[in-house]
Order: C-alpha cells, then sequence, then structure tokens
C-alpha cells in the first residue's frame, strides 16, 4: 500500500535525487568540454520561458528533469576529445556510484542508507540509458552511440540542425506577440462593449427628445 512514508520518500526522490543526479550528468559535458577549449558552451535547465541565465548557465520556467548541453566548438579537436566529452556524463555517474555502493557493501556508510540506495538506483539509470548505444527523441543518438560511432567509423553524429530546445529569444518572442495579440482582443472587445453602451445611450435619448417634441407640437397646436 501507498502511504505517507512512501510520498514522503517519492517526493525525495523527485524534488532532489534526481535533479542532482541529472545535474551531475549535465556537468560531465562541461568538465569534458572545458578541458578540450569549448567554445561559448550553454546548459539549458528546464523548458519553456526563460527564469534567469548566471554565466552558461539558463534556467527556464519549467521543471528542470528536461536539460540540454551545447556549444559552438572546441580548440582542441579529435576524436579522442569527442569520445571522451560524451563519455563526460556517464563517468561523472558511474564512478561516485561505484564507489557509493562499494561503501555501502563494506557497511561503511551506514546511516540513511534508503537515501543512498534511491541515489544509486537514479545514477546506475542514467548510466545504463547513456552507456548503451540507441536512438533517442526524434532520432537523436544517445551518448553511448555517439561513442560508438566515433571509436568505430571515426565520425560524428552529435550534430543537430533542429534545436532540441528553442532558443530564449524564440521562445519569449512568440510568448510576447501572443500575449500583445490577447490584449489587442480584450481591447477591440471593451472598445466595442463601450460602443454598444453609447449608441444604445444615445438612441433612448434621441427617442425621449423625440417623443418632448412631439408633445409640444401637439400642445401648440391645439392652443391655437
Amino acid at each position: 500500500m501507498f502511504g505517507l512514508n512512501d510520498l514522503i520518500s517519492l517526493v525525495i526522490s523527485a524534488f532532489i535525487i534526481l535533479p542532482v543526479v541529472i545535474f551531475m550528468r549535465e556537468l560531465g559535458y562541461v568538465i569534458m568540454s572545458a578541458i578540450f577549449g569549448v567554445v561559448n558552451p550553454r546548459l539549458t535547465i528546464g523548458s519553456g520561458p526563460r527564469l534567469f541565465k548566471f554565466w552558461i548557465f539558463d534556467v527556464r520556467k519549467y521543471y528542470h528533469l528536461y536539460s540540454w548541453y551545447s556549444y559552438d566548438d572546441l580548440k582542441r579537436k579529435g576524436k579522442f576529445a569527442y569520445v571522451l566529452i560524451y563519455a563526460g556524463p556517464i563517468l561523472i555517474n558511474l564512478v561516485p556510484a561505484l564507489i557509493l555502493n562499494a561503501l555501502i557493501a563494506n557497511d561503511i556508510v551506514t546511516e540513511y542508507e534508503t537515501f543512498w540506495n534511491r541515489f544509486l538506483f537514479y545514477q546506475f539509470y542514467y548510466v545504463l540509458f547513456d552507456i548503451v548505444p540507441m536512438k533517442t527523441i526524434n532520432g537523436m543518438p544517445n551518448n553511448g552511440m555517439i561513442i560508438y560511432e566515433m571509436l568505430r567509423y571515426g565520425k560524428r553524429v552529435d550534430y543537430n540542425n533542429e534545436p532540441f530546445i528553442p532558443s530564449t529569444s524564440e521562445v519569449e518572442e512568440e510568448y510576447r506577440h501572443e500575449m500583445e495579440e490577447l490584449e489587442e482582443q480584450v481591447e477591440e472587445m471593451e472598445e466595442a462593449a463601450e460602443d454598444m453602451k453609447e449608441t444604445s445611450g444615445n438612441k433612448g435619448t434621441r427617442h425621449e427628445d423625440d417623443v418632448d417634441e412631439k408633445d409640444r407640437e401637439e400642445r401648440t397646436t391645439g392652443g391655437w
């Protein structure tokens, strides 16, 4: 049965453990590419409109399980460089996971064992789906596929002609246009309502004036 303790564990896993593991994974790209002289690196965390940007970190509005690392070029290129860059996310989770697992197995780490076991689970989870060569969303290769193609055929398959995450400028521009169109529609509706109100009021006034004028004419005629 799913109880309160399970709910607390789920919240901890979803909002603490999993984001940390994902951030570590993306950090693997950053560290390895920095070694080979990366040019204009960008680490997008989350999706949707930008919340803020600090250094290379572009933090978006919606939850940061969705992340993406990109760069323009490397100063020191080569097969070895590209292999290590895409091996970085694997190694940065695999090595600490193996060390932590050994510490738990030898009863060196005994406190908060449930927490650390879940941490290990997510680390090995991402290592598994990074290291096994496969195609992911939109047919894009994962890190394992990129490394495999580079080692076996000596070719790069990490090019992405279509941005996985829309650029901040595009997202913000689209959102701004939508809001402007919505505001224009609201203003037009308000103006139309105001015109109808004024027209209705003017008709009522003219009708009353016509009646009063008619009465005055009848009284005048009758008086003569």
